[in-house]
């Protein structure tokens, strides 16, 4: 029989209403033949409440405990889905991401799987019965618990597809699917029918909020097709799946754009060999995540580099950097955080030329300045200031005709 693995969102559980046509999908796709396994995000801002009630506990939050708390949302959820089902005659049992055999690193708060053994749920299906698992968490090697980060619900419903090999990983939400721009910025902005993994991971990384870059990661390392759909109206949604000869038609996708990031600079670093290598190694033991990088020409002996990170991350960066520049005797170390990220995305961008050309073209009609820019074989990004950034997203997305 067919398996299908659904996961559900927060917005897709958010209250009992909502629960019950979750229940009455999943039945009806039992009904089609089709095996199903649910994995379920926590009630709507049930996670956002947990965290607030810790910080009005707390400022102390150990890492071990803040997960075993935000874990708990979850389990509310699949409690209440496997009542709803019993409600309509499905037989069907709730899950933890520990009782499924997700195994993770030792990271609490941004866990990464390393293993699933999912014995359990290979014999609810051969029962006959409905797993519903708990999203967004799972066991560590050190047998704590341990969650995977905002977006993580994405990653235990891929990560079981995989090990399932299911035909599809169906992820339900609260928009029809990926588009090729946020439609609250780009009202013309509509659906895409189908988007390669490559494109689908640009999207994720430069500010898509649709799915977790790392489920999309998991998801193409494992070639399991990702089906992105309302569970408001049961539409079908995009496809992400394999790069086609079809998906070259569009030179462009879709325009992104991102406010999480901010910028820091290092002044005057000694030019050359192993100093960049020392100040971004610094960052990595921290755990930061880099994304652009730009490096000036080097002028008597020294170079500037300046780097984006998230802005959570931003006050340990520059801390970070500092104590690496004094090291180094780099000159000094500077941050801006009203910056955000705008970028064109496709897959036919590899083969088209003057791409980046017009995209600069457009902004500079708009009076926008660019700050970094960064490119790869299907993306090309621009670093602008907070207040540009839609207006930039707005202007190039009519300029490339997308609407």
């Amino acid at each position: 029989m067919p398996v299908v693995v659904q996961k559900f969102g927060g917005t897709s559980v958010g209250d009992a209403d909502r629960i019950r046509a979750v229940a009455d999908h999943i039945a009806r796709t039992r009904r089609e033949g089709i095996d199903v396994v649910a994995v379920v995000s926590a009630m709507g801002k049930t996670t956002d409440d947990l965290i607030r009630l810790a910080d009005s506990v707390s400022s102390i939050q150990p890492p071990r405990e803040y997960d075993m708390l935000v874990s708990t949302g979850e389990r509310i959820s699949m409690s209440l889905l496997c009542m709803a089902l019993a409600e309509l005659g499905v037989d069907a049992a709730s899950f933890t991401g520990s009782q499924v055999g997700i195994i993770t690193d030792n990271d609490h708060s941004r866990a990464k799987i390393l293993e699933v053994k999912a014995d359990r749920l290979r014999e609810a299906l051969a029962a006959g019965r409905v797993p519903v698992v708990a999203g967004f968490q799972g066991v560590s090697i050190d047998r704590e618990i341990t969650t995977l980060g905002r977006g993580g619900s994405d990653a235990t419903a891929v990560a079981l597809a995989a090990v399932l090999g299911a035909d599809a990983c169906e992820i339900y939400t609260d928009v029809t699917g990926v588009f090729t721009a946020d439609p609250r910025v780009v009202p013309a902005a509509h659906r895409i029918n189908r988007i390669s993994f490559e494109e689908m991971l640009e999207i994720a990384a430069t500010g898509g909020r649709v799915l977790m870059l790392r489920a999309v990661e998991f998801a193409r390392n494992h070639n399991v097709p990702l089906h992105v759909r309302s569970s408001f109206t049961w539409e079908p949604g995009t496809w992400v799946v394999e790069e086609d000869a079809d998906m070259e038609e569009a030179v462009v996708t879709a325009v992104t754009h991102d406010t999480s990031e901010a910028k820091v600079t290092v002044s005057a670093l000694p030019d050359h060999p192993g100093v960049a290598a020392k100040l971004f190694r610094a960052q990595a033991d921290r755990s930061i995540n880099i994304d652009m990088i730009v490096q000036n020409a080097s002028a008597n002996g020294t170079t500037d580099i300046s780097f984006t990170v998230p802005k959570t991350d931003l006050g340990v960066s520059v801390e970070t950097a500092r104590a690496t520049a004094e090291e180094l005797g780099a000159k000094g170390v500077t941050s801006d955080s009203d910056v955000a990220r705008v970028s064109l995305i496709g897959v036919g961008m590899k083969s088209h030329p003057g791409i980046a050309a017009t995209m600069f073209e457009t902004l500079a009609r708009e009076e926008i300045n660019i700050d970094m820019i960064s490119t790869s074989t299907i993306r090309t990004s621009c670093i602008v200031r907070t207040a540009d950034v839609e207006r930039a997203v707005r202007s190039l997305h009519a300029a490339f005709e997308l609407g």
